[in-house]
């Protein structure tokens, strides 16, 4: 689960390790903030060997320090090693929902995203990227959630997202994922998403173009949509439809839409017979190695009683 995951990483992060935490290491001008520690007999020369905030930060930030953060760490990681310096409260027991508006656990072998995400009341943006995510169930998302990101999981089915959606979401991210149309069209309209700005749904199958830009057109505030590397992007006139279907629309598969473009493409819209729902690709091949070349075989001569010998080949390709 989501929520197990995100507690192996805050292990992996050794928030309350040194320089980080509540241990002794800390000045005592902290302790204002939790219960005092009694200074028992013989220890009041080991107070002296505390270290200030600002001492302890800076084992974190010189790349010389052996608890100097990796160069290519997360602003994730920095911010929650930080906050664990100067305000180790936070981030002690379930304080630490609190401290995230942002949460990325990419590649984390997450396969559920359950009710403990709730506790993240503050969270607005969510990347569960390069995952195992097959369905998700918007009832444990955040409903202060702007932002999230599933690329790269294995989502064939948007009902369960659909049904309690985060109403302010701005960002879905759906790409490479296994999304099949035209039966997952109808939950991308603007009565599940209406403050969406952003949708990325490249790299699925979906094939029905008339039928999701009949949908997408409910989103009022769509200005960014990415759809390459589905079947339907093969269509010879898929990006004019788009661009006429849809004019509130800024960037097309990463591409800017500008006034020329989408003058070029005006009327396109009207005439959906243009849009097939098939394209045709013409594959040559050039040259095959490996394989016996029929031309090359004797003849045989005639009245010969010797077998005749067939060769067959066939190729497949994956698109």
């Amino acid at each position: 689960s989501l929520s197990a995951a995100f507690q192996e990483y805050l292990r992996h992060l050794g928030l309350q390790d040194f320089p980080c935490g509540l241990g002794s290491w800390n000045k005592s001008c902290l302790r204002g903030r939790r219960s005092p520690r009694r200074v028992q007999p013989g220890q009041e020369e080991a107070l002296l060997d505390e270290e200030t905030p600002e001492a302890l930060l800076e084992l974190l930030r010189d790349q010389h320090s052996p608890w100097a953060l990796p160069r290519d760490c997360s602003p994730q990681d920095r911010l929650l090693r930080e906050v664990a310096v100067l305000a180790p409260e936070l981030v002690h027991g379930s304080k630490v929902y609190q401290v995230l508006k942002s949460l990325r656990m990419v590649d984390k072998g997450v396969e559920e995203v359950d009710e403990g995400v709730l506790q993240f009341q503050q969270l607005e943006e969510l990347v569960l990227s390069a995952n195992q995510i097959s369905r998700i169930t918007s009832a444990n998302l955040p409903r202060t959630l702007k932002v999230l990101e599933l690329c790269c999981n294995t989502v064939g089915d948007l009902e369960d997202l659909c049904s309690q959606p985060p109403p302010e979401l701005q960002h879905l991210g759906l790409g490479h994922n296994r999304l099949c149309g035209p039966s997952q069209d109808k939950f991308l309209t603007g009565d599940f998403w209406p403050n969406l700005i952003s949708l990325d749904l490249s790299f699925n199958n979906l094939t029905d173009l008339l039928g999701l830009v009949s949908q997408l057109s409910n989103l009022q505030k769509l200005r960014i949509l990415v759809l390459q590397g589905n079947p339907l992007a093969l269509i010879p006139t898929y990006r004019g439809f788009l661009v006429d279907s849809l004019p509130k629309l800024s960037i097309l598969d990463d591409i800017y839409i500008g006034p020329d473009e989408r003058q070029q493409f005006h009327g396109l819209a009207r005439q959906p017979e243009l849009s097939r729902s098939e394209a045709r690709v013409v594959v040559s091949v050039g040259e095959m190695k490996g394989v016996p070349d029929p031309s090359a075989l004797q003849q045989l001569e005639v009245g010969s009683e010797a077998p005749l010998i067939t060769c067959s080949y066939f190729v497949t390709y994956e698109f």
